[in-house]
């Protein structure tokens, strides 16, 4: 009787004090989380959108499957420059130059600051394909209006909170995201036919679907990314003891991201591939080439709160990355020329960096307020091309770094991560490679 009044004594002990351990764990937990789940998020920008939802309008269920791979790879990328930044405490940029000169570093930054623009312009072209939509309800919302107050709500969020007020306001929109998933929801899918197209891969051979795929591909992995985790974690002051929690952080982000994107391509195959599949001979074929045709092809199809659901879903993508992304640009041109950066520096610690930041924004937004569309097409297709350029070279220079047991000591990759990460950029630096070429022959084709 005593020895199992013993035993039932220490199982009790062991059991309280395991709950703390349990609490300190989640507590820990919730402390390190936000540069995974907000840099993944983030890349579900306009581009993002309006990929995904060309491959459901387009291919209806057929290229779901991809999104499983695609995921995976996001995770290897994400994962490296998190771990980059909790080992050596140093931003992407400031380790290139270190590494490999200020030469290099200058010219890679020089074509990813343009690059940057280019997708800034994009974004705020996003709020502004929006507009259309929200002025069914509030005729004044014009993009005249909705741009510079985006621009403005952007800066003024950015530039007067700390990092910690920053990272909280970015969770929020993350959380906006889950319109999509709502909109999803509400068209009433085929769940059976979804889960098969998901599990069983299907090809149509034909060159769109390829490019269209490639398109999946290259605008799930972007090069701003991993200059941007890895300068959030630096900044969030992550160490190594804590990086267990930063690993799921950026998994979890990845994961989260990619069922986002899931949920956009079912919406869109769902109703306007199906309505293009049905009508018959004389019928009206539904065709979009932006998000925001999407989000007013859905009204007369899936209702108007699924309409409503996604031109908020992307509003909500463009002013997030139009935070992110030049706040990425900022963070590494800083880094690599030795500036002071960070948002919980005041403007007269880190001048270049807010002037960078306020420059992106405001050349980004006008662009979007006073260019002619082909001068805007011009623009946001040269940047497309040079993210294909840059995405390989970065993954390599990454790899590279991170492989380097002076930089890294015990926590290089090991050879099953390596054979993975490689593999990654192999095919995703090749397929981005095509698609850049594809992308340069349709442009000048089309030029002409």
């Amino acid at each position: 009787m005593a020895e199992h009044a013993e035993k039932d004594h220490r199982g009790t002990l062991s059991a309280a004090t395991s709950r703390p351990k349990r609490w300190r764990s989640l507590l820990m937990f919730f402390s390190i989380i936000g540069p995974g789940i907000i840099t993944a998020n983030a890349d579900n920008d306009v581009g993002g959108i309006q990929t995904y939802s060309i491959a459901g309008a387009q291919f209806g269920y057929s290229m779901l499957w991809l999104l499983i791979p695609v995921t995976v790879a996001l995770i290897v990328t994400q994962e490296m420059c998190a771990r980059m930044g909790t080992v050596t405490g140093k931003g992407l940029a400031d380790l290139i130059r270190e590494n490999f000169g200020v030469k290099v570093t200058t010219i890679v930054l020089l074509l990813f600051v343009l690059s940057d623009l280019g997708n800034t312009a994009a974004e705020f072209a996003g709020i502004a394909y929006a507009s259309p939509v929200f002025q069914q309800y509030v005729p004044f919302l014009s993009k005249y209006l909705l741009v510079p107050l985006a621009a403005i709500f952007v800066f003024t969020m950015v530039t007067r909170g700390n990092y910690r007020v920053v990272e909280k306001i970015f969770f929020a929109f993350c959380v906006v995201y889950l319109a999509y998933v709502v909109s999803g929801f509400l068209i009433h899918p085929p769940w059976g036919e979804i889960l098969k197209a998901t599990v069983f891969p299907h090809f149509k051979p034909t060159q769109a679907y390829l490019l269209t795929a490639i398109g999946v591909i290259g605008t799930t992995i972007s090069p701003w990314m991993q200059f941007y985790i890895q300068s959030a974690v630096v900044e969030k002051g992550i160490r190594i003891k804590d990086y267990p929690y930063s690993r799921i952080d950026v998994i979890s982000g990845a994961i989260i991201t990619d069922v986002i994107a899931f949920f956009i391509v079912i919406a869109c195959a769902a109703t306007i591939y199906v309505h293009n599949q049905h009508i018959g001979p004389g019928g009206h074929l539904l065709s979009v080439s932006t998000a925001g045709d999407v989000a007013t092809a859905l009204q007369p199809l899936a209702g108007k709160y699924a309409s409503l659901l996604f031109a908020l879903g992307l509003l909500n993508a463009a002013i997030f990355t139009a935070s992110i992304l030049p706040l990425s640009t900022a963070y590494y041109v800083c880094e690599a020329f030795g500036f002071e950066s960070g948002v919980e520096n005041s403007f007269r610690e880190a001048p270049v960096f807010y002037g960078l930041y306020a420059g992106l924004i405001v050349i980004g937004g006008g662009i979007v307020l006073v260019a002619a569309d082909a001068l805007q097409s011009e623009i946001i297709f040269y940047s497309q091309v040079l993210n294909g350029v840059l995405l390989p070279l970065v993954l390599v220079l990454m790899l590279l770094l991170i492989n380097r047991p002076r930089l890294m000591g015990k926590y290089v990759n090991n050879l099953a991560f390596n054979l993975i990460a490689w593999a990654t950029v192999v095919i995703v630096g090749g397929l981005t490679v095509v698609s850049t070429i594809q992308t340069i022959v349709s442009g000048n084709s089309a030029g002409g």
